[in-house]
């Protein structure tokens, strides 16, 4: 009797370990038979603090092409996530990169904001797709990482990196680069710094600027300057205007039930693609949307290259203009510079932390 119970017990218990075993197979199957065929290329949760690698590849090859898609903001609280993701971007053995951004600002959007971009090397498109066509060659490695210093977790940040592998690539290759800038407030009879510190040969690709006017009355006299090979007193080349050196003329002016309206545009090499002068992200039922002006110009020199052999440094001027005449303005100015150069590089000055980095 006593036997015949144990085998009882043994044989209901080996029972249930195969109820168990055909149950966990079961939904095993049906996990993988159920599964969509598309995949889910994104990172998932990226948490406070922490940098991902985007991309990282073995040379000699070139980066043709790079689409970054990302919320703008995880809360009503944290809303400027694409001030607080940094892009950054390593060629060959180095350990300081060769390109240092706020995500949104490397493709032509200021503030925290997204706006359409359509040129030749930078497109952005809704809802915020960003795409980026500078070529980057690269002869022993690349490296593409993210860092996020935003508040909270970013859910989901989708992207992809389109690139080709060579035999080889010529000797004498340039590396592209691209820095962010920022001052707060300018200072007076001072010009501002778009980039300093090149060293070495090269092009000078592009500019981005986010301006954001703390003074009244037009703001656009202020002239562009390149320093080129030992020029130091005088620039090499010097503008005529802000809104000349992005392509346009008597401050993009348009009237319109007797008010003065700045027109923007988008173009293959030049644009001014965002003006606002409200906060589009919030709403707070106690205060309303005001903000100080803030217009995004993107110019990118590709037929028009400004080449150097030895050093570079590019300004630009803070004046404004009104009734009584030209003035010294004091303005809130961020820019990125773009450009190829040889190597090695001067490491950038260390990045403004993310809240001196939010737009006002």
């Amino acid at each position: 009797m006593e036997l015949l119970c144990q085998n009882m017990e043994e044989a209901v218990q080996s029972m249930q370990r195969i109820h168990t075993e055909k149950k966990v197979k079961a939904e095993w199957q049906r996990a993988i038979w159920d599964r969509p065929r598309k995949g889910s290329p994104c990172l998932r949760d990226i948490e406070p603090g922490a940098t991902v690698t985007l991309a990282e590849m073995e040379g000699p090859g070139e980066i043709n092409h790079i689409w970054i898609t990302v919320d703008n903001k995880t809360t009503d609280a944290d809303c400027f996530v694409l001030r607080d993701l940094v892009i950054r971007m390593y060629w060959d053995d180095e350990e300081t990169p060769s390109v240092e951004s706020p995500l949104g600002d490397f493709f032509c959007c200021g503030f925290g904001r997204e706006c359409i971009v359509n040129s030749v090397p930078m497109a952005v498109v809704p809802s915020r797709g960003f795409n980026c066509y500078f070529p980057m060659p690269f002869k022993k490695k690349a490296k593409i990482t993210l860092e996020n210093q935003h508040a909270n977790k970013i859910p989901a940040f989708f992207y992809q990196v389109d690139y080709c592998l060579y035999d080889e690539l010529p000797d004498d290759i340039t590396y592209f680069h691209a820095q962010w800038r920022r001052e707060r407030l300018t200072e007076k009879q001072k010009d501002y710094t778009i980039l300093d510190g090149v060293k070495g040969k090269g092009h000078y690709v592009g500019t981005y600027i986010a301006l954001t006017t703390l003074e009244r009355y037009w703001w656009g006299e202020g002239e562009m300057k390149f320093y080129i090979d030992g020029d130091d007193e005088y620039p090499t080349i010097c503008g005529t205007g802000t809104e000349d050196y992005f392509g346009g003329s008597w401050s993009f002016a348009k009237q319109v039930d007797g008010k003065t309206v700045e027109q923007n545009y988008n173009t293959p090499y030049l644009g001014y693609p965002y003006y606002s002068a409200h906060d589009e992200l919030i709403h707070n039922f106690y205060h309303n949307d005001d903000c100080p002006p803030m217009r995004g110009f993107y110019r990118w020199h590709i037929q028009d290259p400004i080449c150097f052999d030895e050093d570079l440094r590019v300004t630009i001027q803070q004046i404004g203009v009104g009734y009584r005449g030209l003035f010294e303005r004091q303005d809130d100015v961020a820019s990125v510079a773009y450009w190829y150069q040889t190597h090695p590089h001067a490491p950038f000055a260390p990045l403004m932390s993310k809240e001196d980095r939010w737009p006002r």
